[in-house]
């Protein structure tokens, strides 16, 4: 019989122009491993959720609630706080106006939304505590206890906390604490022949960094940079973009500016945005654009984001416009899987290939952003390190010389450190497997997207442990990380300002630079000794093994777009939190992940983890039906 407290049906939703996802799937995941019943808004409803001021998309969303009987809704919106609370307001009325809520006899009997604190500030003003806010940063129990989880439904182990991550935050608190962060100024080398010029570089950097700094090599420096403000012309924000690389390249801390620019840069460079949504980040729509934005930034390296179609096209102009430092592509990623992109997960992928085709011929790096993206969508650990040896072997096999290994840490959010150690390094030890004469690897760690809390002072000492953490990936190393894609602590707050990126590298330099004297003292563990990290470490590397013999020997030509559309479609990586395409994927849908100890796992209908064998088998009993969608 089911527990009176397990009878609610908790809705989550968000507008399709909001590509933040990952604050409601870490709570539906809460949810359903507590028992409860959770529905995610498809594609449809998002959209319609976008167009609140029209009645007949209202009517769209109650609908949905009614099929759904949803009797806890949560909405999340992590863009512009006017518009925020506009659609609250208009939800909650229609909600009114139908009699949906608990005081009217109807079934709704909670109201949550997760958003930005301004927003939440702006919400709990309007609405007078109708709606319960999420900032970001909550714990595990503050939030289910924030959705009215009885405390006997939560696992006791979702609450278990890990000593060593409680050791690096007392480190990144006396960091903090000290202030002598503020004076850290060590800027990398600059006196090689190319710099600053179209000549640059990312190795050619790395290389006269490595060379000037001896045992106390300096990581470069990458930072994402994107200012937008609603209701601001396209030009003035682009203007305002130009000013703020130039305040960043004449401070100099900062080596590779990431350029965030707004999907519709990615989805529809130099058409007509008419009466389309930004949905934030830099509206560059030009070539002339590109090139000011790259002046402004001199003598700084410039990345930026892939397009979401004419993708080849748009590496080229990259390439003319900004001198890319690397490119970035996300292969399974950015397409309708995730409503990113126009095209369906194959002609992504046939897209994608003839793109590394053509980096190929720069002799520029590229980056592959898909395994922190499998990881958004409920992906366990072991498909974390499988996807990114994938794309590296891949990219080798296209004449690619220099693969950039970039590792989001922390995530999902309630992953120790411990078991992000194990990860990283197996990740390493299978993908460093590759290099040779004509293939480097450079490690790129960085802070999880989803890391931070709202709170500055308890943000910036975040920054600081997770800089501890990825300095003790290989502690021994003082050549590593190569590169460190530095999060700005104000993440989870407001948009980050030069001002802000600055010291936010401060932080993260400043605090590895202590915490290897620290080590070196024997004043802090040296994890390269820790038993729990080498046991987890062992594990994982060798069912990464497994996973990868047991496609190379089921699916032909499995370095092709085929060959990775089936692997994704037979379910070799579980995806059960994917929110487009679902009927079409359901054997990549059909797993049951969880957190155990700190690590993601693929676990039975008892919540005990599967072994690799079960997991196999199974995936290779889809092949068949996989091939169907071709």
């Amino acid at each position: 019989m089911i527990s009176s407290d397990l009878r609610a049906v908790y809705g989550l939703l968000k507008p399709a122009n909001d590509a933040h996802t990952i604050g409601l799937q870490t709570a539906g995941e809460l949810l359903a491993e507590c028992g409860f019943r959770v529905v995610i808004a498809d594609e449809k409803v998002q959209e319609a959720l976008s167009y609140y001021h029209d009645h007949v998309a209202r009517a769209e969303v109650m609908n949905w609630i009614r099929a759904n009987q949803i009797s806890r809704l949560g909405i999340s919106y992590r863009l512009d706080h006017t518009d925020a609370v506009n659609m609250l307001g208009f939800i909650l009325e229609e909600l009114k106006r139908q009699r949906m809520l608990k005081f009217q006899d109807g079934n709704i009997d909670l109201l949550f939304f997760g958003g930005l604190p301004q927003t939440c500030r702006e919400v709990e003003r309007e609405f007078s505590g109708i709606y319960t806010c999420f900032q970001g940063g909550e714990t595990i129990g503050e939030t289910l206890s924030l959705m009215q989880v009885p405390s006997y439904l939560i696992p006791q182990d979702m609450l278990e906390v890990s000593q060593y991550d409680d050791t690096l935050y007392q480190f990144g608190k006396e960091i903090i604490e000290s202030g002598k962060y503020h004076s850290y100024n060590v800027k990398s080398a600059t006196d090689y022949q190319g710099f600053g010029t179209d000549q640059d570089t990312l190795l050619k950097r790395l290389n006269a960094t490595a060379n000037n700094c001896g045992n106390n090599v300096r990581p470069l420096v990458r930072a994402h940079v994107g200012p937008y403000h609603s209701g601001q012309k396209r030009e003035e924000a682009v203007r305002e973009c130009g000013s703020w690389v130039q305040q960043l390249a004449e401070r100099g801390l900062l080596d590779i500016l990431s350029l965030g620019t707004s999907q519709l840069s990615q989805s529809n460079f130099s058409e007509n945005w008419a009466g389309r949504i930004n949905g934030g980040g830099v509206p560059v729509n030009s070539e002339a654009d590109y090139r000011y934005l790259y002046e402004q930034a001199r003598p700084l390296l410039m990345r930026t984001y892939a397009g979401t179609k004419n993708i080849p096209q748009l590496a080229r102009m990259y390439e003319n416009t900004i001198n890319i430092a690397w490119h970035a592509l996300s292969l399974w990623w950015f397409n309708q899987l995730d409503d990113r992109g126009p095209y369906d997960l194959y002609t992504n992928l046939q897209e994608h290939f003839k793109t590394i085709d053509y980096i190929a011929t720069t002799d520029k790096p590229l980056e592959a952003n898909v395994s922190h993206h499998f990881a958004f969508r409920g992906s366990d650990d072991v498909t974390y390190i499988v996807v990114a040896f994938l794309a590296a072997k891949l990219a080798k096999k296209h004449g690619i010389k220099t693969f950039i290994l970039q590792n989001m840490l922390n995530t999902p959010r309630s992953t120790w450190g411990v078991q992000d150690l194990a990860k990283s390094r197996a990740l390493l030890k299978l993908i460093r497997s590759l290099e040779d004469e004509n293939f480097k690897i450079v490690f790129q760690p960085r802070a999880g997207l989803d890391f931070f809390k709202p709170d500055l002072h308890e943000a910036k000492i975040q920054l600081a442990s997770v800089s501890c953490l990825m300095d003790d990936i290989e502690p021994h190393n003082q050549a590593n990380p190569d590169v460190i894609h530095v999060v700005s602590y104000s993440e989870a707050s407001h948009l980050a300002t030069p001002d802000i990126i600055n010291e936010s590298i401060q932080i993260t330099l400043h605090t590895i630079k202590e915490y290897r004297k620290a080590r070196a003292k024997g004043l802090v563990d040296d994890m390269s000794k820790n038993p729990e990290v080498k046991q987890r470490e062992q594990e994982l590397y060798t069912n990464s093994r497994i996973l990868l013999k047991t496609l190379e020997d089921n699916i032909e030509n499995l370095y092709t777009p085929k060959g990775f559309f089936l692997a994704f479609a037979a379910g070799f990586f579980p995806v059960p939190y994917l929110w487009g395409e679902q009927d079409k994927f359901s054997s990549a849908i059909d797993w049951q992940t969880k957190i155990i100890r700190g690590s993601m796992q693929v676990v039975d209908e008892n919540g005990v983890a599967l072994d690799m064998e079960q997991r196999m088998n199974q995936a290779i009993a889809n092949l068949k039906q996989a091939r169907r969608l071709l």
